[in-house]
């Protein structure tokens, strides 16, 4: 059985997510909602409500807490909607493009895996 969780538009690099992400994928998932109130980054924090969210989502369907896996842990990219400006040489603006990310949480808890043979 499968659980999922998204947030989007989070307001941070998908880079600088990732990095932290990445860290989580072979712990358990509360293992990692454990070991991001201790990570020194701010994309700890919307990685912290999303996994707390997949396995909210989980209990409700009937899982047990202590039995859940990471099946995906996603981090992409938003849209790059806010641009903005900024001074430049000789009048002219340069660019500033402030980029937002989506994180997608799946969980499992290994029951109702189909063997596909």
């Amino acid at each position: 059985m499968e659980a999922q969780a998204v947030q989007k538009f989070v307001r941070m690099s998908p880079r600088k997510v990732r990095l932290v992400a990445d860290s989580l994928k072979d712990l358990k998932p509360s293992e990692a909602v454990e070991r991001l109130y201790y990570v020194r980054k701010r994309a700890a924090k919307p990685l912290r409500k999303t996994i707390r969210s997949a396995i909210a989502n989980a209990v409700v369907k009937g899982a047990s807490e202590e039995e859940l896996e990471f099946k995906e842990l996603m981090v992409s990219e938003g849209p790059k909607s806010m641009k903005r400006g900024r001074a430049g040489s000789r009048g002219m603006v340069m660019p500033i493009i402030k980029r937002m990310s989506h994180i997608k949480v799946v969980v499992t808890d290994g029951k109702g895996v189909k063997n596909e043979s």
